[in-house]
């Protein structure tokens, strides 16, 4: 699939092509990424954020994220909030760099490159790649020769990616493809399963959620054991139920449709 409408600084990727290009403190331009960005969150960056910072999921967002979603759109956006200093800085950035670099987000480990994900009818994932190249970006002076997933890997995305793409199924269901918008109590069950995680988890435990499909003895173990990667799996299953009257079962998740 190709990829529309690119901006400017962006220019389409093969998988094979190779770019130079690396970024470290002797960077004339270093951090200036961190800066002046709208960074949108994937549920399992506000799961490895909240976990490092050792927060409550409601607490992370309450202090660190800011949603987005008015009538009309797909799906909410989470954007992480920024310094108001002047230059719109990430709140996670200090004077030696990223405080959370182990655990920052999808997009600042793929910068500059990204990543468009299409799900197929039969599941499969297909990827296309891009390059910002940047005006104030001087990483491509120097550095490694290497190709986007080559550069992706040594960034640590695989298992982001592999959580992201779970999230799939969701946003390219062909009823989203045919127009479908949620409602805002729709909107509510998309932020609690997906950002609000230790919520969801509580109100699972208490019973107050209910899945046509109850939980495995698996499954309940996990959640119970504070599981927040199979909390995240179960709350895109949920949703599907919600959303589209489908769910999962066996141990391969395979779709379902159940009369409503």
């Amino acid at each position: 699939m190709m990829i529309p409408k690119l901006p400017s600084p962006c220019r389409p990727m093969s998988y094979s092509e190779k770019f130079t290009f690396s970024c470290h403190p002797n960077v004339s331009c270093f951090n200036e990424c961190c800066r002046q960005i709208d960074l949108i969150l994937t549920p399992y960056d506000l799961l490895r954020l909240k976990r490092r910072l050792k927060l409550d999921s409601a607490v992370f967002l309450q202090r660190y994220v800011i949603v987005e979603w008015e009538e009309g759109m797909r799906f909410p956006h989470c954007f992480l909030t920024m310094v108001d200093d002047g230059k719109a800085s990430c709140v996670f950035l200090n004077e030696q760099g990223c405080s959370v670099y182990e655990d920052r987000p999808a997009a600042c480990r793929a910068y500059p490159a990204g990543r468009g994900a299409s799900r197929r009818v039969d599941g499969t994932v297909t990827e296309q790649f891009v390059l910002v190249q940047e005006p104030h970006c001087k990483g491509f002076a120097a550095g490694l020769e290497q190709t986007v997933p080559g550069y992706f890997q040594a960034q640590g995305l695989t298992e982001y990616n592999r959580f992201n793409d779970q999230l799939l199924q969701l946003l390219q269901h062909p009823k989203v493809r045919a127009g479908f918008r949620p409602t805002r109590s729709q909107m509510q069950q998309f932020i609690l399963a997906l950002y609000n995680v230790d919520m969801f988890r509580r109100e699972l435990l208490a019973g107050r959620i209910q899945l046509k499909q109850p939980l495995s003895p698996m499954e309940s173990r996990a959640i119970s054991a504070g599981d927040d990667k199979a909390l995240l799996l179960l709350g895109v299953r949920w949703l599907l139920e919600e959303f589209f009257g489908e769910y999962w079962c066996g141990n391969e998740y395979r779709k379902t449709a159940y009369a409503t």
